[in-house]
């Protein structure tokens, strides 16, 4: 079992897999300060000096005994432009691989020099 296991885990689509996560979570992380800290700060100042973080809709008042009942939509708008951040780099990346994939196939294959000679060989002897 401990074997199959081994087999499984050692599989190029596992490990492709298991570093793609990896570098997504920490591309997520980057997108997520950039987005909060550079581009979301210019754009509430933008709109009158406006922190993101703060809007929210008080469904109920904070008591002794209670805290507020709030809707954080600032929190979502945030992460709705983190998510379209993501999304158009993602886009970006995916069209260029595309076009390099179409470079790569559309390039023709050349054949090896010693086939190439092996062809003119053939080609001597037949003529003679």
């Amino acid at each position: 079992m401990i074997a199959d296991f081994k087999k499984f885990i050692m599989k190029g689509n596992v490990l492709d897999l298991a570093v793609a996560v990896v570098i997504g979570a920490a591309f997520g992380k980057i997108v997520a300060s950039f987005v909060k800290d550079i581009i979301m700060p210019p754009i509430g100042y933008l709109l009158g000096g406006v922190n993101f973080k703060d809007l929210a809709y008080e469904l109920v008042a904070k008591t002794e005994t209670t805290d507020a009942v709030v809707v954080a939509y600032g929190l979502f708008v945030q992460a709705l432009v983190d998510f379209l951040i993501i999304a158009l780099v993602i886009f970006i990346i995916v069209k260029q691989a595309e076009k390099f994939q179409k470079k790569k196939e559309a390039a023709p294959a050349k054949a090896p020099k010693q086939e190439v000679l092996l062809e003119e060989i053939r080609d001597l002897l037949k003529k003679k």
